[in-house]
């Protein structure tokens, strides 16, 4: 769906119509295809083109402006839903990804079992990190985990923009390291880490990737990503919320009390944050 065919269905003076050129509306739902049209200001605001609006992904806001302003035109807003798999394991990687306020779960499966998380993307990273590093097949499962707003770029001009900018070649490598030392930590972590402690370091993780107190997170699949089975996950929750730390209802988590959360923490978390 168009923004053009959106105002075709709309009658000419209508308040929806008023209100979509008076810039008061910022995207229109179409449920029916499970789609999302952003409002030129939208797209705008997204991308950080107004002089007042901070660039939301962090990897794009540490480049200089001029090497940001260069990738603009390759950069498209799109919004990535709950469940959409990117790229599966051994799959070409046709698009990278700089999240926004979405989640992508990296997934790695042992035969025999469930796939287990090795990493996650946020707000202050890139999904597709393999293009940066020569090689355009996909080591992992990315799988969207949190419904969200990212901007999308193509590999081919992916490569030519990070053959051309230094700036996003440093940052770029720096992350990769940064995902790399993530990974090593997570493996001490489950290997010796309590539960509890774990999911707190995880619920953290996953607040601070979306930018909310508040996600959608199921036990299933928090069993999945912890390596256990969905008891000892329903206990761990059972016993933050029932010290109100955290509020968990059928998936939805709120977080209530982060500083006490970050006390039950592993250390991990402070490490892996750093």
């Amino acid at each position: 769906m168009s923004l053009q065919s959106v105002l075709l269905r709309l009658p000419k003076g209508g308040p929806e119509r008023r209100a979509i050129e008076a810039g008061e509306i910022d995207a229109i739902i179409d449920r029916a295809n499970s789609n999302v049209v952003l409002l030129p200001a939208a797209r705008r605001a997204l991308r950080g083109l107004s002089s007042d609006a901070p660039i939301a992904n962090s990897l794009l806001a540490a480049l200089p402006r001029k090497d940001y302003l260069a990738l603009l035109d390759g950069l498209e807003p799109v919004t990535l839903t709950y469940g959409t798999v990117l790229y599966e394991r051994g799959e070409l990687i046709t698009h990278v990804f700089f999240p926004v306020d979405c989640l992508v779960s990296l997934l790695t499966a042992v035969e025999g079992h469930p796939a287990t998380e090795v990493g996650m993307v946020g707000r202050e990273g890139m999904v597709g990190i393999a293009l940066a590093l020569g090689t355009d097949i996909s080591s992992v499962c990315a799988l969207v985990q949190g419904t969200g707003a990212a901007l999308r770029m193509n590999a081919a001009r992916f490569r030519r923009e990070f053959e051309q900018s230094l700036p996003l070649q440093r940052g770029l490598y720096r992350y990769a390291n940064a995902k790399l030392a993530l990974a090593r930590q997570t493996i001490a972590c489950n290997q010796f880490h309590a539960v509890e402690p774990r999911l707190a370091r995880w619920l953290l993780m996953t607040s601070d990737r979306v930018a909310s107190e508040e996600f959608i997170l199921t036990q299933a699949f928090l069993a999945d990503i912890l390596g256990v089975l969905r008891a000892a996950v329903n206990k761990a929750a059972g016993s933050l919320q029932q010290r109100r730390l955290i509020r968990y209802s059928r998936g939805k988590i709120r977080i209530l009390d982060r500083q006490s959360l970050e006390a039950v923490s592993c250390r991990c978390y402070t490490r892996i944050e750093a």
